[in-house]
């Protein structure tokens, strides 16, 4: 059986569905908090998939994700970096995203370095949007996430959600590398570049996403 490791810390409120939806897919799951699992970080080791869920952790004071991202960078880096290396997964949601964005874990272009290249930035609305929105899937290194539907409905709940890149060269280098794995169809909620709502790596193990897939995973969460 995949063991999943859910890492949670202050500010982090969907570890629950995140935990409801790994189960749903055989998973079995541990949640987890920061300090402990930073305080012995080859836990991972344990485990295949790292999951960094949706909220607000630390009330995304400074930026949102920054403060946890720094903590991941500085207090268990090279646990971290052995993950990815070992092409084990991790997925970031929302403001795992952002988390991911700002310890440099994304794009992933150069596993040994996580300086940012990325960014989350504020809504073009300037305000927390919470909607439902048409997304579709992209030819990515995301293999694992081949057999998804071409298109189909998630919630977005989040006040920094727009993609940006540091560079236009880089954004070329992101398509062409195909580490756009979805893209928001038709309205583009928060005015992403390139209207992209979840990259990979490089090598395709690592994924961030900006709406919740956590919390459509019966017809039953679904406004119709």
């Amino acid at each position: 059986m995949v063991k999943a490791l859910v890492l949670r810390t202050a500010g982090t409120n969907c570890d629950g569905e995140t935990v409801h939806a790994l189960h749903l897919s055989g998973a079995k799951v541990q949640v987890m908090h920061l300090s402990e699992l930073s305080r012995n970080p080859q836990q991972l080791d344990d485990y295949s998939i790292l999951v960094i869920p949706g909220g607000f952790s630390y009330g995304d004071d400074v930026a949102a994700g920054r403060i946890l991202a720094n903590e991941l960078k500085f207090r268990m880096g090279g646990a971290l970096r052995d993950f990815v290396r070992r092409k084990k997964m991790v997925i970031g949601i929302c403001n795992g995203f952002q988390v991911m964005v700002k310890a440099g874990l994304l794009p992933g272009l150069d596993a040994d370095d996580f300086s940012q290249t990325v960014t989350l930035a504020q809504n073009d609305s300037g305000r927390f949007q919470c909607e439902w929105v048409k997304m579709k899937k992209e030819k990515s290194r995301a293999h694992w996430l081949k057999r998804m539907p071409a298109a189909f409905v998630l919630p977005i709940a989040h006040g920094e959600g727009k993609f940006m890149t540091m560079t236009p060269a880089l954004l070329k280098t992101i398509e062409k590398n195909a580490q756009v794995v979805f893209r928001y169809s038709g309205k583009n909620p928060n005015g992403s570049v390139s209207a992209i709502a979840a990259c990979c790596s490089h090598d395709g193990n690592v994924v961030g996403m900006m709406p919740h897939p956590e919390r459509f995973v019966t017809p039953y969460q679904h406004p119709n």
